[in-house]
């Protein structure tokens, strides 16, 4: 269970990214935060794996506290954290299957790492995962010379490498066409499922987000303003979450409320 509470993200003296955000994942549940551009979305995923450090608050994943760790006890919490990235971040010279492997060189010694001896059960789990993503077959090609979606499920297979205890999931659909888009949502859900696996998600699209995920935050100015199911999204909860006007925010802090 991923438990966030009085969360505060603050650059230099400006006004806070994120503001005293409360927020709860468990399960196998798929979850997608919404929002306008700048309402910190990607902060609040940032946060949690500590790519962004957080200025105050509290993040406890599985009953570690994430804001309290450092050095080695940092990086073996990452370990526990998959994330799958808007730009995929592969590395384009590299094959689909070291792409891939790169998943566990936080569960390597750094002679191992570096030599990229990787256990034989490491290699198995690495061509189930490809197969059921549908990219096996890519193995020894370079990653540059892959569509969008399948560099995406190269990055979502890189990410289950890492046997982790959630998966975030930074607007993973941006850069894809809409049937691409479709799809790996999709194939977020469907692991989620299989793998018993939580999934946050920060995505644009809200009707993606209505079709394929269980939860719906919606986010304002760094404030959750809305947490519910899909069918609860109203035309009224939209304009809370999307409208700057000051009639929104007091139905914004209603929806809140109503949660």
């Amino acid at each position: 269970m991923l438990k966030i509470t009085d969360l505060v993200k603050r650059y230099g003296s400006g006004e806070p990214v994120l503001k005293n955000l409360d927020l709860t994942v468990e399960g196998e549940t798929v979850v997608s935060v919404i929002g306008s551009s700048g309402a910190g979305k990607s902060t609040l995923l940032r946060c949690i794996n500590r790519l962004v450090e957080p200025t105050s608050g509290s993040i406890v994943l599985n009953g570690a506290e994430l804001t309290k760790l450092r050095g080695r006890e940092l990086r073996m919490a990452r370990r526990r954290i998959g994330m799958v990235f808007q730009s995929f971040n592969l590395v384009d010279r590299l094959t689909v299957m070291e792409n891939v492997m790169s998943g566990r060189l936080g569960y390597l010694s750094t002679w191992a790492a570096v030599s990229r001896r990787y256990p034989k059960e490491d290699i198995r789990r690495a061509f189930e995962l490809m197969e059921r993503v549908g990219i096996a077959h890519y193995a020894d090609n370079r990653a540059d010379g892959l569509s969008g979606g399948e560099r995406q499920r190269v990055g979502v297979v890189r990410a289950l490498m890492q046997q982790p205890e959630i998966l975030l999931a930074d607007e993973p659909t941006a850069s894809l066409d809409p049937k691409t888009s479709e799809q790996i949502m999709q194939l977020l859900r469907d692991l989620a499922g299989e793998l018993k696996l939580p999934v946050l998600i920060n995505i644009h699209n809200v009707t993606e987000a209505k079709q394929y995920t269980d939860r719906i935050v919606g986010m304002r100015y760094g404030r959750i303003i809305f947490d519910d199911a899909p069918a609860a999204l109203t035309e009224d909860a939209m304009e809370a979450i999307y409208s700057g006007s000051p009639a929104a925010d007091r139905a914004g802090a209603g929806l809140k409320e109503a949660s």
